[in-house]
């Protein structure tokens, strides 16, 4: 290995290398000390040997046009100077946290394939990328632990264009085989499946492991139409702004009709109403909020829906079959693209809860040990788990879904407005480039290894880079993300490329 730098000073967190002169050490860039220690540089800056008044006369004489500005030495009296973290110390061949400084002085050199032998594909592996050292990819497969990682939970925050649907769908590529998880995927771009592109349909193996449920779907697809006595009062906790009063109303009803409380709630008489102890003023503004919701309407002593979501007739058992499906370890798409919001999140709500449900009983009977991982990815997750996010099953799971084996795959452009708790309960980042610093500043607070000296890191991360924090891993891995159509397409490429 042909040494770059050397270390001439910092402190345990912080290292100064001095760069060679004619090599370049980039910002992020892990660099070996004597093949058993790692570092990461995290900052770059220029230093020289000369006075500051020394140094602004000789750029002027050179803009100027002055003949002979050359210095003696150049080379020795201007460098650049790398700040570096200690990253791993690899001994016996397992990973450490390093607990002490290495050698002043000692030579710094690009790291090589050979020194990340320890990295393993574990048990039930999730490959997420390869490992990247600043902008050069090493041929070393990065892998967590899926199964563990999926049920507590992966945050996934970028700004907008920097891969954060690449890798989802390398991600899911990946799981379909795995029997060790279901998942169900909420799409509001309809990107995952490829209905008229390369996507998980086009996998050798979704046959059978892929659903996909769709208001309009193709050949091969599932319509997505629910009957509205699949609803329970709690499936709109926290996706409709109600109040106590509403909410104790439909709790009423239900617990007087059970299935068909909807259809009684928008049928009763106000005398009827008043005889449970509800005022004509909180029946008619919930019928109301219920109706915009879920298009329900009443005519002539019949409720009927004009939504093409929710029906009267038929297709109760498609919430059974889609969480049977789940158990089962398939992946299950939902399109959402063609829905409101609030439709698109009563809907995923309403399978997320029937799955949270499920697991609880589960663990009360002794049976979880058996049963896969399930994972819920939700898109624009401050949407649910939000500070202005009323209390749903989302903000449950994430919370105490890990205790049940069901855990969420939140994207985001916007950490900050997810409450740190929640943020902290993630216990993987895949964190993708990002140039706000308060974005950047709420990732840092809730990874689980030390990022603090991380955030030009961050926001020098280039389309397709990102750096996996986890509670599965030594140390915060660099990884670049494979360019999904070259995963997908393998034929075509003779060579993988990256995103």
């Amino acid at each position: 290995m042909t040494t770059v730098g050397q270390i001439i000073g910092g402190e345990y967190g912080e290292i100064y290398i001095r760069q060679k002169a004619g090599k370049t050490i980039e910002i992020g860039e892990l660099l070996s000390v004597g093949g058993d220690v790692i570092l990461q540089v995290h900052d770059l800056g220029y230093r020289s040997l000369m006075e500051d008044d020394d140094l602004a006369r000789i750029s002027g004489m050179q803009l100027e046009g002055y003949d002979d500005t050359s210095l003696m030495e150049e080379e020795i009296r201007n460098y650049i100077n790398a700040k570096a973290k200690l990253l791993v110390h690899i001994k016996n061949g397992v990973p450490k946290i390093p607990k002490k400084l290495p050698v002043f002085f000692h030579e710094i050199k690009r790291v090589k394939e050979e020194n990340f032998e320890f990295m393993d594909e574990p048990e039930n592996g999730l490959y997420l990328g390869k490992m990247r050292s600043g902008s050069r990819v090493l041929d070393v497969p990065v892998y967590i632990d899926g199964k563990k990682a999926l049920s507590h939970h992966i945050l996934i925050p970028a700004t907008t264009g920097r891969g954060k649907s690449n890798l989802v769908k390398v991600m899911l590529w990946n799981l379909i085989p795995k029997d060790y998880c279901g998942m169900l995927i909420i799409d509001p771009h309809d990107e995952y499946y490829g209905r008229n592109e390369i996507g998980a349909k086009d996998h050798p193996d979704a046959e059978g492991l892929v659903e996909y449920y769709s208001p309009n779907p193709p050949k091969g697809g599932y319509s997505l139409k629910l009957n509205i006595n699949l609803l329970r009062p709690w499936d709109l906790s926290g996706i409709i702004d109600l109040t106590s009063a509403q909410t104790d109303a439909m709790y009423v009803y239900y617990e007087e009709y059970e299935n068909e409380w909807l259809t009684y709630l928008f049928l009763s008489s106000e005398e009827e109403a008043k005889e449970h102890g509800i005022q004509e003023t909180t029946l008619d503004v919930l019928r109301r909020k219920l109706s915009l919701a879920i298009d329900i309407h009443r005519d002539r002593g019949r409720v009927y829906c004009k939504s093409t979501i929710f029906t009267t007739q038929g297709n109760e058992n498609m919430l059974n079959n889609i969480v049977d499906s789940i158990e089962r370890s398939k992946k299950i798409i939902l399109d959402t693209s063609s829905m409101p919001q609030d439709k698109e999140l009563l809907i995923a709500g309403m399978i997320t809860n029937r799955i949270f449900n499920r697991y609880k009983r589960y663990k009360e009977k002794g049976e979880l040990e058996n049963k896969p991982t399930v994972s819920v990815v939700i898109e624009e997750a401050p949407r649910v788990l939000g500070e202005r996010a009323g209390r749903n099953v989302f903000h449950t799971i994430a919370r105490e879904g890990r205790k049940f084996r069901v855990g969420l795959i939140a994207i985001t452009q916007l950490s900050s407005m997810i409450p740190r708790e929640l943020l902290a309960n993630m216990n993987t980042k895949i964190i993708l480039g990002n140039e706000m610093r308060s974005e950047r500043e709420a990732i840092i607070g809730s990874v689980a290894q030390d990022l603090s000296k991380d955030s030009k890191n961050i926001a020098s991360l280039d389309k397709g880079e990102a750096i996996v924090s986890s509670i599965f891993t030594k140390f915060a891995v660099p990884i670049k993300i494979d360019l999904f159509d070259d995963i997908a397409q393998p034929k075509k490429s003779k060579n993988l490329k990256f995103f």
